[in-house]
């Protein structure tokens, strides 16, 4: 949205914008947005777009518009519960006041409000937030308690009439479903089959961000690079446990709306967001005349990095080539556009690049070349991903173990540290993907500190961090290792890509292992195998009462 649609005269983020409104004394107005919000369309048009309001904005406040994709850590401090979020801070960036959505009328009682705080008070009406102040993290012991706690809220919160967790808006949770495939299959595999009913665009593909409705009705019709390869790999974890060709089908069909409607000629773009209010009500050839969903074709390294994860872990259950190819050439362009000597670029748009050192870019680009090590086989890939990972350790790792998403630096409340629990198991969990992929223990030890430096709040972590749990077991007991001695593609290995288990750790061209045979390990058990019959009855016998 331009300034001569919207009337107001927009800032760009950065430490221009906040010394403006130090030198003018003047409060600062974010608008955090994103393509896909069509809330944050409507607010520009309905809002932005009356005269005196945009008048008003542009006179008493510095307006600064934020694109949370692109600026995530500002996202993870300014969001007000969802998009878009409007919010008021002083010149140093501490929080006045803020909401989401507001309507002309709304916004002119918020303008009236701030503007008579900041006369009172100016500087002293701002606030940092709670997570912000830097309090250390609750640690404490990585028990199996942990585990079989998050196991229990899955029982807790499953609605067992229209599936899923929570009774009222419903997000696919991806990550709690892979979860749930371990300790409660029945509940992961019914919600699977929900979300394919009800959040899967039938006719251009793709799956909906989430719905309002307990019954999955309602569905919010923006379509999110990152959700959609999460989902493609939850959808290919579930056919990986029963072999059901209808939890296969809708990964296959994600798998093509991606390549179709997202892939930008280098990589994946970032979202597809609705188009005309009544879009998806209308027939084809309404829509053809429409102005149809906008699109962000942005190159966001972590949201690559999870999509290439995704279309390899779906070839290494079904062999497919196309998933194979788009991973690759996804990867190539990570390497060769956003990771520079281990360190990752949040995005590369040309003239336009993002900041470095992001904890959740950092954490999938790691697992997603050590999922490539375990599906293609190439050592270098391991290589990347023990770069990327060292990075991340040496410059986010806090004391107390926790990472902090980002380098603690930048304007407003950038300067102030953030340890996200959901980034930091995303992190852990690659970094248990490596350790055992490469038999470097520091790596465990990392993760384990992670997870260990939230482990004294166990008992309030909820099903949507039920990742937390995956994790924690990982660390308190061996991970399933198949070390395969021919490369990748042989029978051996395709066998032990198969083996019912997402969490095991695949090493194809194994040092050590003879051509003809794999050695399935899990922690001091041990087998020696030679044929695919026999891996599969090794690791049944080799974890049999774990």
């Amino acid at each position: 949205m331009t300034d001569d649609e919207t009337r107001v005269e927009w800032r760009k983020w950065g430490p221009e914008a906040f010394e403006e409104a130090r030198a003018d004394e003047k409060p600062v107005l974010l608008s955090l947005t994103a393509t896909w919000c069509d809330g944050c369309h409507e607010m520009d048009v309905e809002t932005y777009g009356e005269p005196r309001i945009a008048a008003n904005v542009n006179d008493d406040f510095v307006p600064v518009r934020v694109d949370v994709d692109r600026h995530p850590r500002v996202r993870e401090r300014y969001n007000m519960g969802g998009f878009p979020s409007t919010v008021f801070c002083t010149p140093s960036g501490e929080l006045i006041t803020g909401a989401m959505y507001l309507g002309p009328d709304g916004m002119r009682q918020v303008l009236d409000r701030v503007r008579e705080t900041w006369s009172e008070k100016g500087d002293s009406s701002g606030r940092v937030p709670r997570a912000l102040a830097d309090d250390p993290t609750p640690e404490g012991p990585v028990e199996s308690h942990i585990e079989e706690h998050l196991a229990g809220q899955l029982d807790e919160k499953y609605d067992d009439r229209f599936a899923g967790w929570g009774d009222g808006t419903k997000f696919p949770m991806p990550r709690t479903i892979e979860f749930a495939l371990k300790r409660s299959r029945r509940q992961a595999v019914e919600t699977l089959r929900t979300i394919a009913e009800t959040l899967f665009d039938d006719v251009e593909g793709g799956f909906f961000r989430y719905a309002d409705g307990r019954d999955w009705s309602d569905p919010h019709h923006e379509k999110l690079l990152d959700s959609n390869a999460a989902l493609v790999r939850a959808f290919a974890n579930g056919y990986l446990y029963t072999g059901d060709d209808d939890l296969l089908n809708p990964a296959m069909e994600t798998r093509d709306f991606l390549a179709d409607r997202l892939w930008n000629g280098a990589a994946f773009g970032g979202s597809v967001g609705p188009g005309d209010e009544n879009y998806y009500g209308q027939t084809a050839e309404e829509r053809a005349e429409s102005a149809g969903p906008r699109r962000d074709l942005t190159a966001y390294a972590g949201a690559n990095a999870l999509a290439a994860d995704a279309l390899l872990t779906l070839t290494a259950y079904t062999d497919d080539g196309t998933a194979r190819d788009y991973a690759v050439r996804t990867l190539d362009f990570l390497d060769t556009r956003l990771i520079d000597d281990g360190d990752v670029t949040h995005f590369d748009a040309g003239e336009t690049t993002g900041e470095t050192h992001l904890l959740e870019d950092h954490a999938r680009t790691v697992s997603a070349f050590v999922r490539a090590r375990q599906v293609l086989g190439d050592d270098w890939y391991l290589d990347r991903a023990q770069a990327v990972a060292d990075v991340a350790i040496d410059e986010l790792k806090a004391d107390g173990g926790a990472f902090r998403d980002g380098l603690a630096s930048g304007s407003g409340l950038l300067d102030r540290p953030l340890r996200p629990l959901d980034a930091n198991v995303e992190m852990a969990n690659a970094l248990c993907d490596l350790a055992a992929a490469t038999g470097e223990e520091p790596y465990e030890a990392a993760a384990q500190e992670a997870i260990g430096a939230f482990a004294g709040a166990w008992d309030r972590i909820g099903v949507q961090v039920a990742g937390y749990g995956s994790v924690a077991a990982r660390v308190t007991r061996p991970t399933l290792v198949v070390a395969v001695g021919a490369t990748a593609g042989s029978d051996l290995h395709r066998a032990a890509l198969r083996v019912a288990d997402h969490e095991k750790v695949v090493v194809p061209d194994a040092d050590g292992v003879s051509a003809s045979e794999a050695v399935v390990s899990l922690g001091d058990r041990e087998r020696t195998v030679t044929t695919p019959e026999q891996l599969m009855t090794a690791v049944s016998d080799i974890t049999d009462g774990v």
